[in-house]
């Protein structure tokens, strides 16, 4: 059974900055992305279960002075995956690269927000990408640790699998207070319209099926492994009040890369949708000082 996905005509009818999407097909994959503004290439990588939507409001500041472009992920929103694509670590990094690489872009700057942290790093310990800079937004760079260390990776192969989760959850998301608290969850608080994105996404069963097929088969512990090889100067952008990702994990991560920088602001998870001005000076201070 084909799972219902999200719809550019109707879910994208008035999505974020829709005047910057385009659809490209290259390698099987039908991306959407959204390009805006002209200077350094600067590519933004969402974290699971996101899209473009994520970067609404960080987009536009940035492409003041640089040209931005923003992809949906593989299987994510409106990008389709061909049949048989793996969406590990190393094949969203690798599709990236492939799509970078067909449009004649080489990014000066990375941002990722989350899991788009971690494939942001792997972009360039494998120099599939050579910026100069790159940012970790809350940056998940760490496996779960302890019981559910090794408990959810199995539950999240399991889901994976099935449709049947994708159905229920799905039908879940179509109560705005279940979207609610678990974005609350994160540490973060959005507004009824940032909200309803999130909610429109996750009510697609085929999205939230994607999704889990990339958890089923995420593994971060060759990345830990490989990041004390870093080359490329590593930003941490730290939210105090993030659920998801523990803020003293960057401790840990600058104890890996003596040479990367923490800076903490006053933010939950989704820090670039809450405090998007105060994420693009930091961008910006940082370019400065390069």
């Amino acid at each position: 059974m084909a799972l219902d996905l999200p719809s550019w005509e109707l879910d994208g009818r008035h999505w974020p900055n829709r005047s910057c999407s385009s659809f490209v097909e290259h390698a099987g994959f039908r991306w959407h992305l959204q390009r805006a503004g002209a200077g350094p290439v600067v590519l933004l990588i969402h974290g699971t279960g996101a899209s473009t939507h994520s970067f609404s409001a960080l987009l536009p500041l940035l492409a003041a002075r640089h040209t931005v472009i923003a992809p949906d992920l593989p299987g994510h929103a409106f990008t389709r995956s061909p049949p048989g694509f793996v969406p590990n670590l190393s094949g969203m990094a690798s599709a990236l690269a492939q799509l970078l690489q067909h449009l004649g872009l080489r990014p000066q700057r990375v941002v990722g927000h989350s899991a788009g942290a971690a494939i942001g790093a792997q972009l360039c310990l494998t120099e599939q990408l050579r910026p100069t800079l790159l940012f970790a937004l809350n940056g998940a760079f760490f496996p779960f640790r302890g019981l559910p260390g090794l408990v959810f990776p199995q539950v999240a192969r399991w889901l994976g699998r099935a449709e049947a989760p994708a159905l229920v959850l799905s039908a879940r998301a179509k109560d705005p207070a279940n979207v609610r608290r678990v974005i609350e969850s994160t540490g973060s608080f959005l507004s009824d319209e940032g909200l309803g994105l999130y909610q429109r996404l996750a009510a697609r069963p085929g999205h939230l099926a994607a999704v889990l097929g990339m958890l089923a088969v995420w593994d971060l512990a060759p990345l830990v492994r490989s990041l004390p090889t870093l080359s490329t100067p590593l930003h941490l952008l730290v939210g105090a009040r993030d659920r998801a990702v523990p803020p003293s994990q960057a401790d840990d991560l600058r104890r890996l890369i003596p040479t990367a920088t923490i800076t903490t602001i006053d933010a939950g998870h989704l820090m670039h949708e809450e405090q998007p001005e105060v994420v693009a000076k930091i961008i910006e201070a940082a370019e400065a000082r390069t």
